[in-house]
């Protein structure tokens, strides 16, 4: 019988490695996306280029308005920060944070997992290249899934325990980066930037650029995200 998994895919480079990852474990695939506000939406344009290329079962987009709430460069109008070392991302909570995002995104991942009687969870949260994001730690992980498995029908009635992958969480950008090669990912249907257009062209200098950017020459190979400088673009 196979089995079914719901995968977070916010068409970054992270979550198109964790949906290879379950594909590789031979889960079908239910892709979950959201369009929460976010600053473009060519993150969600390269989420439909990845669940086609993982030949998802299912990819759902969910709109949720995390605008109303803001206080996130990403949810409001506010500057990304631009051109910082990597070394200063860990120091303290960056304004790119969303308020209660990966808390929000697994509560609906748990719904549908309960749906289609799945145990299982991937999302691509990373403890060590994860610009210092509280709920990418894996002590949130851990009380998440305790709740989880306590807040459903299927959990109380003893149907299904759910368990929530993180298989990068220990892994550096550029493990991460050559995992997902092995396993045929294509990192050029991928965007990460904070700050792309409407194209998908990066800027280069937000937090999320330069750990990619690091990551591909760690791990000796070439990035093919595109650049507004590289097309012509101001």
């Amino acid at each position: 019988m196979t089995r079914k998994a719901v995968v977070l895919l916010s068409g970054g480079l992270d979550s198109a490695t964790v949906a290879a990852i379950a594909r590789e474990d031979g889960y079908e695939i239910y892709a979950l996306s959201f369009n929460y506000g976010q600053r473009h939406s060519s993150e969600l344009d390269a989420a439909e280029r990845v669940a086609a290329h993982m030949g998802v079962a299912d990819h759902k987009v969910v709109p949720i308005d995390l605008r109303a709430f803001g206080n996130s460069a990403l949810t409001a109008d506010i500057d990304i920060p631009k051109g910082r070392e990597a070394e200063e991302m860990n120091i303290g909570i960056p304004i790119t944070y969303v308020p209660a995002r990966n808390t929000i995104f697994l509560s609906f991942a748990l719904a549908w997992a309960e749906v289609l009687s799945s145990s299982d969870v991937f999302i691509g949260v990373n403890a060590l290249d994860y610009s210092g994001y509280p709920d990418c730690r894996p002590e949130f992980i851990d009380a998440f899934q305790t709740m989880a498995r306590l807040a459903t029908r299927t959990g109380v009635e003893g149907t299904t325990e759910l368990t929530i992958h993180v298989p990068l969480i220990a892994m550096t950008k550029a493990e991460i980066i050559r995992r997902g090669l092995a396993l045929g990912v294509d990192y050029g249907t991928t965007v990460s930037c904070y700050d792309a257009d409407d194209h998908g062209r990066a800027c280069g200098n937000c937090d999320s650029c330069i750990l990619r950017s690091k990551g591909f020459v760690e791990a000796n190979t070439t990035d093919p995200t595109v650049y507004r400088h590289e097309s012509g673009a101001a």
